[in-house]
């Protein structure tokens, strides 16, 4: 936790690792944990922890590792995840819902149906994605009225 000019700012990070789907969606639950501790309302909670999940499945399915960072307030909750993967070769085309690059193993285990970045945009106020090809990719969501 840290105090700054009298406004109160909590910050949690974890670890998350490609290829792991034993562990996936381990960060996202703790994220919904420590903002239903806070007293964070139903709405946001629900909202935050449906994108994050699917944050934290990309970084699974397509990344070496990653971490999901958590930055809350009164007014605003930010997850951050940043992966060391491939990257997005194209962010328009992976916005379309129903377009995947996951591979078939990953289908054949109900994940990778294309609807994980369209989610993220539906639930956040603010989705900004930067990627670079062959280094990895940055999603911040912003959720506003936490």
């Amino acid at each position: 936790m840290v105090v700054e000019n009298n406004k109160t700012t909590l910050h949690y990070k974890f670890d998350v690792q490609g290829g792991d789907f034993t562990k996936a969606g381990d960060a996202s639950s703790r994220v919904k944990k420590i903002l239903q501790q806070i007293g964070a309302g139903p709405e946001i909670v629900r909202r935050v922890a449906i994108a994050c999940y699917e944050a934290e499945m990309n970084v699974v399915i397509h990344a070496h590792r990653g971490t999901v960072a958590l930055d809350a307030d009164l007014a605003r909750v930010t997850i951050t995840v940043e992966d060391a993967g491939p990257g997005i070769e194209d962010i328009d085309q992976a916005m379309t819902p129903g377009f995947s690059t996951a591979p078939d193993s990953v289908r054949e285990m109900g994940f990778g149906a294309g609807m994980g970045l369209p989610n993220m945009k539906n639930c956040s106020s603010e989705l900004i994605i930067e990627s670079q090809k062959g280094v990895g990719t940055t999603v911040r969501m912003i959720f506003d009225n936490a």
